[in-house]
C-alpha cells in the first residue's frame, strides 16, 4: 500500500499538504485538493487509522467485556451498546470472558475471577480503547475492578461500589410492583410467589415490588405465600402444590421458566390457567408467548440498558473533569406484556350498593 510520502511525491506537494487534505484541515486551494484526491484514489491509498489514533489518542473505540455471551440477557444488552455506538460513529471491541461456562453461577458470590477481568482491562487499554463497558450476566455487587482505571468505565446489568464507575440496572422493584398491582386490579388478593434464589438481587428487588404493591392495594402481606425456587422450570412445578394448598388465586413467578413449571403442574391437576387460577411470570422469554394460554409477564429492558450504558460512557468521554466521588446507579424501567394467563375474579356486590 502506498505511503503518504509517495502520495505527496506523485502530487508535487508537501506531506503536510496531503495530511491536511486527508484530515480536512488547513487552507488548501480547491485545485490542489482535487488533484491530490484524484491521486489518492488512483493509488488506492487508505489512511493508517491505527497510527492516526496513537497520535491523536482518539480511537473512537469502546471496549466491551461480557461475562458470558451464552447467558440470555447479554446479546440484547450488547445490541443496545452497538446501536448507540454505531449512531455516534464508535466501534466496539468485544471480549467474552465465558465465566458461566467456566464456573456456572458460583462466581456470582466470589471475586475469584477478578484477575481475569483485570487482565482483560489491561489488554483493552493497550489497544487504545477510550472507555470500557462491563456487562454482567446477573445483577449483583461487582468489586473486581482495579483501583486506578486509565479510561472511564460503566457497569451494565450490575453495580459496583468503586468510586467513579456508574452502573445501569433493571428496575426490578418497579416491574414486580406493576405486575402485582395488575393482579390485584383483576380481583386477586391471595397472590402466591415462586421466588428465585434467596441470595439473588433480582429476587430481593422483585419481592420488594411485590410487597409494595400489596401495601398500596390494602392487601396484607403473608410470608407463608412466598416460596423459593432456583429459576429452573422444575422448581416452579415443585412449589405449585404448596401454593394451591394455601388457596391462592394467583401465582407470581419471578421468571418465565418457573411459570412454565407451574403451568405443567396445574395442567396435571386439571386446573386451567387464566380460568381457574392466574399465573404471571417475569423476563418475557420467547417461550412466554407460546404457553397455552400465553403468559402475562414483565419484560426486561435489556436493549435499553446497553443503550443507556453507551450514552453514559460517551458522555463521560466528553467531560473534561471526571467525577471520582460517586458511583451513580441508573435504573431502566421494565415493560409489561399482558396476555391471557390472568383471569378476572368476580367480586360479590355488597347489599345496598
Amino acid at each position: 500500500m502506498p505511503t503518504i510520502k509517495e502520495i505527496a511525491k506523485a502530487s508535487g506537494v508537501s506531506v503536510a499538504t496531503v495530511s491536511n487534505i486527508i484530515n480536512e484541515k488547513g487552507k488548501v486551494s480547491e485545485e490542489t485538493r482535487i488533484r491530490v484526491q484524484k491521486i489518492i484514489e488512483e493509488m488506492n491509498y487508505t489512511p493508517n487509522s491505527v497510527a492516526k489514533n496513537l497520535k491523536t489518542k482518539n480511537s473512537r473505540c469502546i471496549g466491551v467485556i461480557a461475562e458470558d455471551m451464552t447467558v440470555f440477557a447479554l446479546p440484547d444488552i450488547i445490541d443496545g451498546i452497538t446501536e448507540y455506538c454505531e449512531k455516534e460513529d464508535y466501534q466496539i471491541l468485544l471480549v467474552n470472558l465465558r465465566l458461566y461456562k467456566k464456573f456456572e453461577d458460583t462466581y456470582y458470590r466470589s471475586d475469584r475471577y477478578g484477575d481475569i477481568v483485570q487482565r482483560e482491562i489491561q489488554k483493552l487499554v493497550a489497544k487504545q480503547v477510550e472507555g470500557i463497558i462491563y456487562v454482567a450476566a446477573h445483577e449483583r455487587l461487582i468489586n473486581v475492578f482495579p483501583e486506578q482505571l486509565p479510561v472511564p468505565m460503566v457497569v451494565a446489568y450490575g453495580y459496583t461500589s468503586h468510586r467513579g464507575i456508574p452502573s445501569v440496572m433493571v428496575s426490578d422493584e418497579q416491574g414486580a410492583r406493576e405486575l402485582v398491582k395488575y393482579l390485584i386490579s383483576m380481583g386477586h388478593r391471595r397472590i402466591g410467589v415462586i421466588a428465585g434464589k434467596k441470595y439473588s438481587m433480582h429476587t430481593r428487588s422483585r419481592l420488594e415490588g411485590y410487597q409494595r404493591a400489596l401495601f398500596e392495594g390494602n392487601v396484607l402481606y403473608d410470608p407463608d405465600l412466598v416460596v423459593y425456587g432456583d429459576w429452573e422450570r422444575e422448581s416452579g412445578y415443585r412449589n405449585t402444590d404448596y401454593l394451591i394448598e394455601k388457596n391462592v388465586t394467583a401465582i407470581f413467578c419471578m421468571n418465565d421458566f418457573m411459570a412454565g413449571g407451574a403451568y405443567d403442574r396445574l395442567d396435571e391437576r386439571k386446573l386451567k390457567v387464566g380460568r381457574d387460577i392466574a399465573v404471571a411470570g417475569y423476563d418475557n422469554r420467547e417461550m412466554a408467548g407460546y404457553e397455552k394460554p400465553p403468559l402475562t409477564t414483565m419484560g426486561l429492558p435489556l436493549h435499553d440498558i446497553g443503550y443507556r450504558a453507551s450514552e453514559i460512557i460517551l458522555d463521560m468521554l466528553k467531560k473534561e473533569e471526571k467525577n471520582t466521588e460517586e458511583a451513580d446507579i441508573y435504573y431502566v424501567d421494565c415493560k409489561p406484556y399482558i396476555r391471557q394467563s390472568v383471569n378476572q375474579l368476580k367480586t360479590e356486590k355488597k347489599e345496598g350498593v
